[in-house]
């Protein structure tokens, strides 16, 4: 795991930035703090205005002008696309499964390969897997962020339907189908290992350092919940490491959180509007 993002693109870190940290400060900063902030993943000012304009044209962001400053503020568009990837990083099911899936059957036209590829990216995100190329399953009821995801693509035909197996048997046989749960485990290990040898680098962190070291742990570990579904305690494999993962992640983030924060404030405080207070 290296200190410092340079395989990441600005456009990840910006987001980043608002969900770990610009977000509890009112979810908006000007164009100069925010340039500030970048600085320390080496991302240039020209790119982070070439960035931003392109965000706020996608909808993300909003703008506004302060004297000679732009400000750039969530949307509601952008709002929502935080809590959803915080909920899908940061949570975790801890209620008894009631032994049912949650299937979802989808029809596309061959012609939209594009919308049918976001389709499945957004079905993996949701924590379904696929069962048959069209059928993909999860056992949390997710289906109606599905529906709300594509309620607007008129392209895309949807049914949800809700199922039981034969038995807890069939319900792993399912699970195994659906998910590659070997290679998330090797995975799992390999970065449990990772983030142990870190900790010593995470405890003494600070300024610049720590908010990097905080973003790169950030992105290493939300590519897990694209392939994790979070399944219950009875479909996971014996010695399954996706439960420890988690429990580190979360206590090295909460390492690093105070001087991190630290670092955003001594950065964008001076620059910053005055704000209602966080969301």
């Amino acid at each position: 795991m290296s200190p410092r993002l340079g395989s990441v693109k600005p456009r990840s870190i910006v987001f980043d930035l608002f969900g770990d940290h610009l977000r509890y400060r009112g979810g908006a900063v000007r164009l100069r703090g925010l340039s500030e902030l970048m600085a320390c993943f080496d991302v240039p000012e020209a790119t982070v205005r070439v960035v931003m304009a392109r965000l706020r044209r996608e909808g993300w962001f909003e703008t506004r002008r302060e004297g000679r400053e732009t400000v750039y503020a969530l949307s509601d568009a952008g709002w929502r696309l935080l809590d959803e990837g915080r909920s899908r990083i940061f949570d975790r099911a801890r209620e008894p499964w009631d032994g049912q899936w949650h299937m979802v059957i989808y029809s596309v036209p061959e012609a939209e390969r594009a919308l049918r590829e976001q389709l499945r990216k957004r079905l993996a995100w949701f924590g379904f897997g696929p069962l048959a190329a069209s059928t993909w399953l999860s056992p949390h009821d997710r289906l109606d962020q599905v529906r709300d995801s594509f309620a607007e693509q008129d392209a895309v035909r949807l049914d949800v339907l809700r199922a039981r197996s034969e038995g807890v048997d069939t319900d792993r046989a399912m699970a195994q189908r659906c998910w590659d749960l070997a290679g998330l485990q090797a995975d799992y290990t390999r970065w449990i290992g990772a983030v142990r040898r870190r900790m010593p680098v995470y405890r003494r962190a600070g300024g610049r350092d720590a908010l990097v070291e905080r973003m790169r742990l950030v992105h290493d570990y939300r590519r897990f919940p694209f392939r994790d579904p979070d399944l219950p305690l009875e479909l996971l494999p014996d010695g399954w490491s996706g439960r420890q993962a988690h429990e580190l992640f979360l206590e090295a983030h909460e390492l690093l959180r105070e001087p991190a924060e630290k670092c955003v404030t001594f950065l964008t405080d001076d620059l910053r509007t005055a704000q209602t207070g966080a969301r």
